[in-house]
């Protein structure tokens, strides 16, 4: 294994190769309004992460198939505001709470781990039985005394022939007391007009619960509009399953959404694209046994947040804690989760079809 340590003072304005790995190479460079970025590739395609700010995954495109979502921030921005600085492609929300904060609440939208500034942060060049790879990883320490003491880890990892990311977390509790957490992870596809939605769950109201969250100013004929889409999806979720570009999601949809596992015990979704590619999220049910699906297409913004894993809903910890949902870690123990996103071939989201049909 090799690694590098990163600091700061290695990225400057004009991008620099750090390291080359058979047909993998890194790059570090810092973004116009200085966050620091460091960008991975393959024969396929790259990513790129923010390494010091919430090891946010900013940008990933495989297969000429750009993956994130579209928004008019068009660079990431140093500071800790959640919608000052929204354009990522996957965002890790938590950990002491996550979702938008209710009335009861007093943490910030989802939550001090999207933009928090990082510890450390390192590359690491190795192989394992998958083969040769390369990931980006770092920590942050949550440490408020007589309060609140975590670590927590997210690694990403390409392979040298992959199309798809491996992301997981290493989470401790440092304290000898018990800690409550939250964890979603914000994961913002692009939705394309043809694309199809396709996943583990039983498109039905029992499974698939359609939360009717919109502004109170709405004007009353769009309000009347995307209601009745609402109302429609909440009869029959196959509703809402392909893009046409009329649908009522400014600014958005959210659904709750409770998955089927396989035998690994992976939940999988797709949005199956008109050229037979399909981007892709694989899960762990019993880890994250909640997924929130946000849709979002204001004309400014275009979201297909196909697939949010979590451990709770997104409404916010009191109506969480309310609800039942809110975890607990026991003093000095440990969290571990992992999950896929990414884009699949035509001849992998035909096979992957055929799985979740067999699932469902």
């Amino acid at each position: 294994m090799t690694r590098f340590n990163l600091t700061p003072a290695m990225f400057e304005r004009e991008e620099k190769l750090l390291c080359e790995a058979g047909s993998m190479r890194a790059w570090t460079f810092r973004y116009s309004t200085g966050v620091c970025g460091l960008r991975v590739e393959n024969s396929r395609g790259y990513f790129t992460i923010l390494p010091f700010q919430g090891q946010q995954i900013w940008r990933a495109a495989f297969d000429g198939h750009d993956l994130w979502m579209k928004t008019g921030i068009a660079e990431p921005v140093p500071n800790t505001s959640y919608l000052g600085t929204y354009g990522g492609f996957l965002l890790h929300c938590g950990l002491l709470a996550m979702g938008c904060p209710g009335p009861d609440d007093d943490h910030p939208q989802h939550g001090e781990l999207p933009n928090m500034a990082y510890n450390n942060a390192a590359l690491i060049i190795d192989e394992d039985e998958k083969g040769p790879y390369m990931a980006v990883t770092g920590t942050y320490e949550h440490n408020i005394a007589f309060v609140v003491h975590y670590s927590f880890a997210p690694t990403c990892r390409l392979y040298a022939d992959a199309s798809t990311l491996d992301v997981s977390f290493h989470a401790q509790n440092l304290r000898k007391s018990p800690m409550e957490y939250m964890f979603l992870s914000h994961i913002n596809f692009r939705p394309y007009d043809g694309g199809r939605l396709i996943y583990s769950a039983k498109p039905d109201p029992e499974h698939i619960t359609v939360h009717y969250k919109y502004p109170a100013d709405m004007p009353e004929e769009k309000k009347r509009r995307h209601v009745a889409f609402l109302d429609a999806v909440s009869a029959d979720p196959k509703v809402h399953h392909e893009f046409t570009g009329n649908e009522p999601l400014d600014p958005e949809m959210c659904l709750t959404i409770m998955y089927e596992a396989d035998a690994d015990g992976l939940a999988h979704t797709m949005q199956l694209l008109p050229d037979g590619y399909a981007h892709y999220v694989a899960h762990n049910v019993e880890k994250m046994p909640y997924v929130i699906r946000w849709l979002s297409r204001t004309g400014d913004e275009d979201s297909c947040g196909m697939c949010l894993p979590a451990t709770a809903e997104h409404n916010g910890k009191a109506k969480a804690k309310a609800d039942g949902q809110v975890k607990v870690l026991g003093g000095g123990e440990c969290l571990d989760i992992a999950w896929t996103v990414g884009l699949l071939t035509p001849d992998c989201a035909e096979k992957m079809r055929a799985h979740i049909a067999d699932m469902i």
